[in-house]
């Protein structure tokens, strides 16, 4: 039986030193391993029980790192020893196989995209407008989706839900996540990604991990999920039948799902 595990990086399996949530004395503290530097320095981190428990499951499934990020964002963290067959970045845009680009997939979910909402470009001109002081910077990703970094103390009350109006009357959709706001066609999803790579190893039984709205649709796939107590579904209050809920948060919710998600995969 061939078990397919696909899994959020970002605020689930790794963290920031801003989302660790460690208020223990020292001498409780987990032992930390960095798995991001960007521009030489430090960026992502998880326990080392983690990255023990990440290897195993690499070797007892087909573990899938899926994230929302761009492929040269993912290429920065190493989370294996070697490194994973498969991985899904810009929130399914994106399919990496042995770490190419899979260029037929990303051309067929472009030309689905294009026919199911409207451009990227008046996504930008509209956030542009509506955009002020509280927005610190506006990228887009792949050349598929809009996002901008903000002040979350900052941020006009409502702002959030007139983008996520205006969005959704166009085929598009949003997601906060820390200081992140994000802007993405409904149509491009990590799930289909992960069928897609079902198919293509005979998966029977498919687990998952994440935090976010844009996690849904590949929690509610999967036969298993696991989301953290913590992050944007956590304070929708968001669950689903066949998804548990950490008791940790922070950076011991991501060991802890790593570790749910081992026996999950091994189970007979």
């Amino acid at each position: 039986m061939t078990v397919l595990v696909c899994s959020d990086l970002d605020r689930t399996l790794i963290y920031s030193t801003a989302a660790f949530a460690l208020d223990g004395p020292d001498e409780t503290m987990p032992r930390l391993l960095c798995v991001e530097f960007y521009q030489g320095a430090p960026l992502s981190y998880m326990t080392e029980a983690s990255a023990r428990t990440l290897e195993a499951l690499a070797k007892a499934a087909t573990f899938v790192p899926t994230t929302t990020r761009t492929p040269e964002q993912y290429r920065r963290v190493n989370l294996l020893e070697k490194p994973a067959s498969y991985a899904i970045c810009a929130n399914g845009g994106h399919l990496l196989v042995d770490g190419v680009n899979d260029a037929e997939w990303a051309a067929s979910v472009r030309r689905q995209l294009a026919d199911s909402c409207a451009p990227l470009g008046a996504v930008q001109e509209h956030l542009l407008q509506t955009s002020g002081d509280f927005v610190l910077k506006r990228r887009t990703a792949s050349d598929l989706f809009a996002y901008t970094v903000v002040d979350r103390a900052a941020l006009p009350p409502g702002w959030v839900d007139d983008l996520t109006a205006w969005c959704a009357e166009r085929g598009w959709r949003t997601s906060l996540q820390g200081r992140k706001v994000y802007c993405l066609p409904a149509g491009l999803t990590k799930a289909a990604a992960a069928a897609e790579i079902a198919r293509r190893t005979g998966a029977s039984t498919t687990l998952a991990a994440g935090d976010s709205l844009l996690d849904i649709e590949l929690l509610e796939a999967a036969d298993f999920s696991v989301r953290p107590a913590h992050g944007e579904l956590h304070d929708t209050g968001w669950t689903s039948p066949a998804t548990a809920v950490t008791t940790a948060r922070g950076v011991l919710a991501g060991q802890e799902i790593a570790d749910r998600l081992l026996e999950r995969a091994t189970a007979p």
